[in-house]
């Protein structure tokens, strides 16, 4: 299955031992990095000379997901490390219905009957595919590959998931030790947008900073 980068980012931080995120808060920032470097690389969206993002395509993209952000991205530009911010929890319900319609996950109905939940449960019935992709990655940044000659896709989701202290991918050790390759994944963002890549790089600072704290290091 031909899958977006903000799709694959959530498949990323999906515990599939616990079918569930393994931080909510913490995906939404991640498929909301993901999203706008799909963007960024798909040419639809650029750097403009303030370091904002700007619209270069508002073409539909055919993902509802992408096709939602860049209505946003046409309002007042902000840096890219502030579209990060903002409307994340939107974004992240968005690709679970996304995954949900491509038979990825399966995101429970609502009771019309009983408590108002703040979010419907979601559950991988096949994990293969989250956990095939997490391997990838980590084995990625634990190899030798060039980081220039990986796929643009599988870089930034090694710089997503060890910005984004993703400990189902990759453990503290692992961003110590690696973090020459970490580093040069990550500059491949750089490529459609130098903001961008130094926004995902100072990504788990941007969380904490916006949470008060998280754990998960």
């Amino acid at each position: 299955m031909s899958r977006g980068l903000h799709l694959d980012a959530y498949l990323l931080a999906f515990d599939t031992r616990a079918q569930a995120l393994q931080d909510r808060t913490r995906a939404g920032f991640l498929v909301r990095a993901a999203a706008l470097a799909e963007l960024a690389h798909r040419g639809a969206v650029e750097e403009d000379g303030a370091g904002r993002a700007r619209i270069v395509s508002a073409a539909a993209t055919g993902d509802p997901v992408l096709d939602s952000l860049l209505a946003e991205l046409g309002g007042r530009p902000h840096t890219w490390k502030s579209w990060i911010r903002r409307g994340r929890e939107e974004t992240l319900e968005a690709v679970e219905e996304r995954l949900a319609v491509l038979g990825a996950v399966t995101v429970a109905d609502r009771d019309p009957y009983g408590p108002v939940a703040p979010r419907r449960p979601v559950t991988m019935d096949d994990p293969r595919e989250a956990l095939d992709l997490q391997a990838r990655v980590a084995g990625l940044v634990r190899g030798d590959t060039p980081a220039a000659g990986a796929p643009f896709a599988d870089a930034v989701l090694a710089a997503l998931a060890a910005h984004g202290h993703l400990r189902l991918v990759l453990s503290r050790k692992d961003r110590r030790t690696h973090a020459g390759r970490i580093a040069a994944f990550t500059e491949r963002l750089a490529e459609p947008a130098p903001g961008l890549a130094r926004a995902v790089g100072g990504l788990h600072l941007t969380m904490v900073a916006a949470q008060g704290g998280m754990g998960g290091g």
